[in-house]
């Protein structure tokens, strides 16, 4: 009689994340300076965490309700209208998370029956396909290049949608090449969706690391949950990881039409029962106050990126001029290394941790992810080292 399988097979199958497996051996370095880890180094503002604090003085300490609190839901919602011209009802359509991570997680799986299709742009966020197939989805990767600027077109779209395509997933500003897309550009994808009856997650966990926001400016940021047209098409999924750097708090959300938050929040309610309750304190804080953290935050990484994306190309090292994001995702190909090449030589012979392109889907391989989220200080030893390492 033959032993039974231990671990379900979908989970075998599935590889483990490029950018971990990287970062087991760049734990083990000496002396590295990290372009690798996507998470900001700055502390949280005081006054957000001290938000987390009084809270727990008050008693705290107890489960909300599974949607999140009453205040933090207001909350999202004033922020989404004062910063997106989008509308939701805090009753209803929207849910508090664990991270945005959770959010992608609970759409997706709200959605899909066993052998329906999501779209979904590479390069893109590691984790994307993996939790596609473990809603037992069918993951169809749709590859955007760097002639176009990483932008994903409608024409690579129709190319890839079938009768079976049920969702959209894609994330701009973008993880790992720090693509945007424009007003215009948002509007002929949501108008795909429509044309195709699809509905589209949009994870916008990175919407106020867009440079072309003007600090003090009171115009939206172009979101695709600013289109009230297609209100019905659209669930946005964001969190307080990047933008207030609240990574440890493992804060998201979920904003979309009262049905599909209604089914998410269901499989929130048996799996995770609520986000945690001092993380809502201190996102209340952050959106209703937070504004000024969020500009000096952006205009650090903006000092940063205007410095390592010249001298990379002035190396020889094709790199985009990102316009949102922490991540520059330069050209590795004329080195002749593969991108698992570069970044281990890098590594091991000079120092520097950055993360292979093919992490990120197939069509990455050849480019390396640089995370600029680190201070300008490194990143001048970094860009030393690596130049020593292409002479």
């Amino acid at each position: 009689m033959g032993e039974k399988r231990r671990v379900a097979q979908h989970v075998a199958d599935l590889p483990k994340s490029g950018i971990r497996k990287f970062f087991d051996i760049v734990a083990q370095s000496k002396d590295v300076v990290s372009l690798g880890v996507g998470e900001p180094d700055f502390d949280t503002p005081w006054h957000i965490s001290r938000a987390a604090v009084t809270c727990l003085e008050n008693g705290g300490t107890h489960y909300t309700s599974n949607l999140g609190t009453p205040a933090l839901r207001q909350a999202i919602c004033r922020y989404l209208e004062r910063r997106f011209a989008a509308k939701f009802d805090w009753t209803d359509e929207v849910l508090a998370t664990v991270g945005v991570s959770e959010a992608i997680d609970l759409a997706i799986r709200a959605l899909c029956e066993p052998g329906d299709e999501i779209l979904y742009h590479e390069p893109c966020f590691v984790s994307y396909a993996a939790t596609i197939r473990l809603a037992h989805a069918v993951p169809v990767a749709v590859e955007t290049r760097v002639e176009d600027e990483f932008r994903l077109t409608v024409s690579a779209l129709e190319a890839k949608v079938t009768p079976r395509t049920k969702a959209l997933l894609l994330n701009f500003p973008c993880n790992p090449t720090g693509a945007t897309l424009e007003a215009d550009e948002m509007r002929a994808i949501l108008e795909f969706c429509e044309r195709h009856d699809i509905i589209l997650l949009a994870d916008e966990v990175y919407s106020e690391l867009n440079y072309g926001i003007e600090d003090g400016s009171d115009a939206p940021i172009a979101s695709f949950a600013g289109f009230p047209e297609f209100r019905d098409r659209v669930v946005l999924l964001n969190g307080f990881s990047k933008s207030w750097a609240m990574t440890g708090y493992r804060l998201g959300y979920a904003c979309g039409p009262a049905d599909i938050i209604d089914a998410m929040m269901k499989i929130h309610q048996y799996g995770i029962m609520s986000a945690p309750t001092l993380a809502q304190a201190a996102g209340v804080e952050a959106m209703d106050l937070g504004d000024k953290d969020v500009a000096r935050m952006r205009r650090e990484y903006r000092k940063r990126r205007d410095f390592l994306v010249p001298a990379l190309n002035a190396l020889g090292l094709r790199t985009l001029m990102p316009k949102g994001a922490f991540y520059l995702f330069p050209d590795v190909r004329p080195t002749g290394f593969s991108s698992e090449e570069f970044c281990m030589k890098l590594l091991k012979e000079h120092g520097v941790a950055c993360v292979p392109g093919g992490a990120f889907g197939r069509c990455g391989e050849g480019f390396v992810r640089m995370s600029y989220a680190t201070s300008l200080d490194k990143i001048k030893v970094a860009v030393r080292r690596i130049s020593e390492m292409l002479s």
